[in-house]
Formats: structure tokens, sequence, C-alpha cells
């Protein structure tokens, strides 16, 4: 038994032939009918809530349903906080490139490496540059020398079109 699209079953939304049951105090009763497990909710004032719909006999809880869900998206909500997106940053490279202007890319590609992202190297050629491929593998391969111990090669360079491409992610 599988709980539905919106959560766990709740009273009358529950399948099972019997069930054990947790009270509001934490102790686990025998199984009994889903019958007599409403009744005792209905005395408490609160909702039978499945809570383990694979167990055998499948287990619910005596709980407020309302306060239950509010709760739940509240750690949904803080676990997503806490998560760190991987973003992919590029950085744009040409093979003619002067070396004050390649330190400028190597300390923005190290500084998003620091701040945990992938880094996209691209490397267009235009024109007779097709001609000189090499110097661009040589260009990108010195690139992730130079970035070695922050990052590691996740895609080595590899033409697609006029531009070679190269992928760095953080150690």
């Amino acid at each position: 038994m599988q709980p539905t699209k919106d959560g766990p079953r709740v009273n009358q939304d529950i399948k099972a032939r019997s069930i054990c049951v947790v009270d509001a105090e934490g102790n686990l009763s025998e199984p009994i009918s889903v019958r007599e497990g409403i009744d005792m909710a209905m005395e408490a004032g609160l909702d039978l809530v499945e809570v383990a719909p694979t167990a055998e006999p499948p287990v619910c809880k005596l709980i407020d349903f309302g306060k239950f869900k509010y709760e739940l998206s509240k750690k949904q909500n803080e676990a997503k906080k806490k998560q760190k997106v991987i973003e992919v940053k590029e950085i744009k490279l040409r093979p003619n490139i002067d070396i004050h202007d390649y330190n400028v890319k190597l300390r923005a590609a190290q500084k998003f490496l620091g701040g945990g992202d992938k880094v996209k190297v691209t490397l267009r050629f235009r024109g007779r540059e097709m001609a000189h491929q090499d110097l661009g593998l040589g260009m990108l391969q010195r690139f992730s020398g130079d970035l070695e111990d922050l990052a590691k090669t996740e895609m080595m360079p590899k033409m697609e079109g006029r531009i070679m491409i190269m992928v760095l992610a953080p150690r």
C-alpha cells in the first residue's frame, strides 16, 4: 500500500485490514482494525495517520494532521535551504589571448571553483585560427594545469564546430 500523491493516508483513506497504532505518548498497540483506530483518534480529538504504509501490518499514529503537514513542509523547506546548487560558469578564451587577459580569466575561474561551481572553458576559433587547433588545445591544457590544485578536468577539451570546450569541476 503506497501513500496518496498529496501525502500519507488519513482516517477513512487507510485501506489495510488491521493496523498497529502509536498513541500520543508514543506507545505501540497490538494489531487492531482500522475502525477501532479511527474511534481511538476521535476520542483523543486527533487524526489517524498512516506513517509506515509498507510495514506489516501498517503503522498509524494518532496526531493532528494539519500540524503534521505543516511540520513536514517546514522540514522540506529547511532541507532546500541547505542544498548547494552547483552552477556551471562559463569562461571564454581566444587562441591568441594576451598574458594579462589570460591571468584575469584564470583568477575568475579560481573564484568560481572556490565557490563550488563548475567552470566551462570555451575557446572560439575564427577564420585562419582553425588551422592552428593545436595552439588552442595547448592553451586549454595550460589553463587546466594552472588550476590543477583547485579543479579536476571533468570533460577533456573537444571540438564542437569552431569552438573547443573543456569542463572543470572543483576538487
